[in-house]
């Protein structure tokens, strides 16, 4: 049986790229993804300058959406909520909350004018078929600004996602100016929700941001938060607050929701507990703190592309030029047309060619007496005449023939020409037209709607592990072998936080490092020391090891620091080979009295050393000194007052005292 080849590839190649350009990524001329212009082009038909139903718009959209309703109604809930080009009446849910829309046929909307100012021009925009062939949709609209730098943009395709931050309006329309002027463009992100940003890594968009919440500090058992990070709702923020007070990272009393239209939660704090006490914290172990990363992809001539944001400012500020021309000489042949049919119709009545046609008996011998008439006065006409002038003269009533008002023409004539004077100049100084367009536009705008809300500021970014507070009881149960922070039993061994590592040392002379956890099975043998896994502290600590040689009953001792160590392994102080540990001390100087076994015509029966005898080595791995090699009746340690370089003995200390076997 034969297969198809080359059926996947094909197909997949057809979706992903359906995919990234008709659903996930917009458009960097208009800033739309196509739902978002579909729904643009639907107002623009229905626009009377009166609200619509929600329902209604989408119904009158699906005739250009392919897919459903739902993704058509919740696109239009958030273009009118970027308050850009969409005014609205109703509850179109609520960004701070997280609420959603009421139902579309509760909820209206209506194109507002700086849409149509910025965005619609049929003339110079291209046109296809719908999906189904029935209308006529714009392939992309000529917009005259960087819609998707102002509103943002976010999508998932193949293989590929767009992330695209808000900038401020009027930040925009100045730094397009400044690009028009041929000046350095820099913008960085506004968040409708307001709070800090930390633009320190943006790059130009295809870096990060780091965004903070607005804390209200000024009661000192109390902090508000006045202003939520980019993304995060108010709901998300108090989850975030209680599940890292059940951890025990926070000290929280009750936290409670006062959001409306602006953030307002209150965070109550427990006794003895303080607003600088916790900051750090709500910054590290909740949503008060949030890094951002961003990913500028947009379609550029029909083509996925990352567009720093700069230069999508750049390419507007080009565009607009373009747009601009393309409007000025469609304006212009309009005024030549209308020039040319004034002087027609002057012509015409003037010079009573009207006249030559009263006695003509076909359509064909009219035109043609009209065509004569003019023949005179073709170096009057703005051009050639043609058959859809001769249409429109024949069709000037005899009422208005004879009221015909030659100076009231000539006037006309005049401001039309003094209209293309403009319009010439304005081609001609077409960026000084640019830069007075966007004056125009900014103008117009709401300062108080379109300030901006976030404040750039510069901040440390804090990780959970820096502010961890140490409030977690480690504790280990010989009897079971296991050690962690949710034991019940057992001994306490010290603080710790969730992110911190423990080294460990057992009586059998094995050590370890690993990271706190509930509970951990580490054995029965019994542990020794234990402390904090800090490689600066712990090398401060000298351990003293006496071990024989089970075979020639030879004993050796071994001074030694830890200073390096990996993660979860499992590792030993004695020597490769048949050793027993006998001795485990931390002091920093010790007397070791060694009795010998009488009989064997041993003439010193007892003898002493010091640990201070034996060099420290850096490493437990390394070989240690031959210490005793006679029959052993018995081996102490005893601690000396000698000051010693060192700290105290760890946690345990357990075996350093007592009889060898």
């Amino acid at each position: 049986m034969a297969y198809a080849s080359g059926i996947f590839e094909k197909n997949f190649i057809e979706y992903a790229s359906y995919v990234i350009r008709d659903r996930a990524i917009p458009e960097l001329e208009d800033g739309f993804k196509p739902v978002q212009r579909r729904i643009i082009h639907t107002l623009i038909e229905m626009d009377d300058g009166k609200f619509h139903k929600v329902a209604n718009v989408v119904g009158q959209c699906m005739r250009y959406h392919p897919h459903g309703d739902a993704s058509i109604n919740d696109a239009l809930v958030n273009l009118a909520n970027d308050e850009l080009f969409i005014d609205h009446q109703g509850n179109f849910g609520n960004m701070l909350t997280g609420d959603g829309a009421a139902a579309g046929r509760y909820i209206e909307c209506r194109l507002n004018p700086l849409a149509k100012k910025i965005l619609y021009n049929p003339e110079i925009t291209t046109y296809v078929d719908s999906y189904d062939g029935r209308n006529k949709e714009p392939v992309v609209f000529p917009a005259k600004i960087p819609v998707v730098v102002i509103s943002g943009a976010s999508g998932i395709a193949v293989g590929m996602k767009t992330d695209i931050l808000p900038h401020n309006f009027f930040e925009v329309l100045d730094a397009q100016a400044a690009a028009l002027r041929g000046e350095e463009v820099t913008l960085y992100p506004d968040f409708p929700t307001g709070g800090i940003v930390d633009v320190s890594g943006y790059e130009d968009g295809c870096g990060f941001v780091t965004v903070r919440a607005r804390l209200d500090l000024s009661d000192p058992k109390k902090i508000v938060i006045t202003e939520l990070p980019y993304g995060v709702t108010s709901e998300q923020m108090i989850s975030s607050i209680e599940e890292a007070d059940k951890k025990g990272k926070l000290h929280i009393a009750k936290v409670t929701d006062y959001t409306t239209d602006k953030a307002n939660i209150e965070i109550a704090l427990q006794r003895n507990t303080y607003t600088n006490d916790i900051v750090d914290a709500l910054y590290a172990y909740t949503k008060c703190e949030n890094k951002i990363s961003v990913n500028p992809v947009v379609i550029v001539d029909n083509l996925p592309h990352i567009v720093p944001i700069s230069e999508m400012v750049k390419y507007h500020a080009r565009h607009l030029v373009d747009v601009l021309t393309a409007e000025l000489n469609v304006e212009r042949r309009h005024l030549e047309d209308k020039l040319h049919a004034r002087t027609l119709e002057r012509i015409f009545i003037e010079e009573r060619i009207y006249k030559r046609i009263e006695n003509k008996k076909t359509a064909e011998d009219v035109n043609k007496a009209v065509v004569t008439g003019f023949a005179p006065f073709k170096a009057e006409l703005y051009r050639e005449l043609n058959d859809e002038d001769i249409d429109r003269l024949l069709k000037i009533p005899i009422r208005r023939i004879s009221l015909f008002d030659i100076e009231k023409n000539r006037k006309d004539i005049e401001e039309i020409n003094a209209a293309i004077s403009t319009v010439d100049h304005n081609l001609a100084n077409i960026t000084q037209y640019a830069l007075s367009f966007l004056e125009e536009i900014r103008s117009g705008l709401d300062e108080q709607k379109f300030s901006r809300h976030s404040e750039i500021a510069t901040f440390q970014a804090l990780d959970a592990k820096s502010v961890a507070v140490r409030n977690l009881e480690l504790r280990y149960d010989e009897s079971t072998g296991y050690i962690g922070t949710n034991l019940k039993s057992g001994e306490v061994l010290m603080k710790v936080s969730p992110y911190d590592k423990i080294f460990y040392l057992r009586k059998d002379g094995n050590y370890r490092v690993i990271n706190v956890s509930d509970k951990e099975f580490i054995g029965t043998e019994g542990l020794y020391y234990c402390c904090l896994a800090d490689k600066e502290e712990l090398a401060k600590v000298v351990f003293t090891a006496i071990y024989k040689e089970k075979e020639s009953k030879f004993y050796f001792i071994n001074r030694f620091t830890i200073t390096s160590f990996t993660t979860n392994k499992l590792y030993s102080i004695l020597p490769k080979g048949n050793y027993k540990l006998i001795k485990l001390a931390t002091f920093p100087n010790a007397v070791i009295t060694a009795k010998y076994k009488p009989g064997y015509g041993y003439r010193v029966l007892e003898e002493s050393f010091h640990f201070s005898d034996f060099a420290v080595r850096k490493s437990p791995q390394t070989s240690g000194y031959k210490l005793i090699t006679k029959a052993l009746a018995s081996l102490t340690l005893r601690q000396t007052k000698e000051p010693g370089p060192l700290k105290e003995p760890g946690l345990f200390d357990g075996i350093e005292e007592g009889k060898d076997d």
